[in-house]
């Protein structure tokens, strides 16, 4: 599905799980910060804190401008229904600043293993995405019908998801992935389609210490998330990258870490290879913690403050 609004959310914006857990009064001050530092877009996962809808409300409450994103509303944990009639509340709400990103494991043992819920045959993501967004289209509107209409991406990263990203949605979402996807996803959803990169970084000089950091990451994702090992393998990285933990190779093209500079150099290589929205996800030895300081150090060399009267006002109803 083409958009003519590819930059609306800026070309740099932030993902992090660590708004999921902190009270909601300290996600109010953070978000409207991080809105006047000049990023251009919220993004947040989901997990089993709060939820989606929940943290959607919180965030786009709380600020005037800045677009949120779910980076991903999981597919497994709600219904089609659910899912239609909560974003079409919140583009009404919040006119334009909504982006619900949709995945899911329900094709995996994430979910499985908590709430005992069938899933289908395995190598079925993009078919299930499929149904879902079929059973979303298919939902009645008896209330009010947003204009615009929130938009939709999902979290791609094989060829048949990035198609039917292009084909179905908005564009594309790809988490936990080197430049080399950026390049891939551009050529396989074409130019019009929407592609917002997910970039994990480490802002911290000692390479050393970072470098821990950042390894630690990548092993908790190749060695449990088997969406995540495969993505890898289409890339080209083998056993040796991956098993026993992962290698310096494959943890330097997913994360980027040291200086602000190198943070920043990442981010451009994903732009000249075709992304058009660049989300950044600041590691820390605390990932409970919010990353205020280094979102403070970043944002000159990533974005450009947005002034306090160019703000539009608060539209939420």
């Amino acid at each position: 599905m083409t958009d003519d609004s590819r930059g609306a959310l800026g070309r740099v914006g932030i993902w992090t799980f660590a708004h999921e857990g902190q009270p909601a009064g300290r996600v109010r001050e953070s978000a409207a910060e991080v809105e006047e530092l000049g990023y251009g877009a919220i993004w947040y996962g989901e997990a089993f804190g709060r939820d989606t809808v929940g943290q959607a409300w919180l965030l786009l409450s709380a600020t005037r401008r800045i677009a949120v994103a779910s980076g991903i509303a999981n597919i497994a944990f709600r219904d089609p229904i659910a899912t239609a009639t909560a974003t079409r509340t919140l583009g009404e709400a919040f006119p334009g600043r909504y982006v619900l990103g949709l995945g899911g494991h329900r094709v995996d043992d994430t979910v499985h293993k908590v709430d005992g819920y069938p899933m289908p045959a395995r190598g079925r993501a993009a078919a299930t995405m499929r149904a879902y967004l079929d059973s979303m289209d298919a939902v009645p509107a008896h209330g009010p019908v947003p204009d615009p209409a929130p938009r939709r991406v999902l979290a791609a990263l094989g060829p048949k998801m990035l198609e039917l990203a292009a084909e179905r949605t908005w564009g594309a979402h790809p988490y936990f992935v080197p430049v080399e996807h950026t390049a891939l996803a551009r050529r396989i959803m074409g130019p019009d389609a929407f592609l917002g990169v997910e970039q994990a970084v480490v802002l911290d000089t000692d390479l050393g210490r970072a470098r821990e950091l950042a390894t630690a990451h990548v092993a908790g994702y190749v060695s449990a998330a088997a969406h995540q090992e495969a993505s890898m393998r289409r890339l080209g990285f083998g056993d040796g990258d991956i098993i026993g933990g992962p290698s310096r190779r494959l943890v330097d093209a997913i994360v980027a870490y040291g200086s602000v500079d190198a943070i920043r150099r990442r981010v451009q290589q994903h732009f000249d290879a075709g992304a058009d929205h660049v989300c950044v996800q600041v590691l820390t030895a605390d990932p409970a913690a919010l990353p205020e300081r280094e979102w403070r150090e970043l944002a000159p060399a990533l974005v450009s403050p947005q002034p306090r009267e160019a703000a539009t006002p608060q539209t939420a109803r």
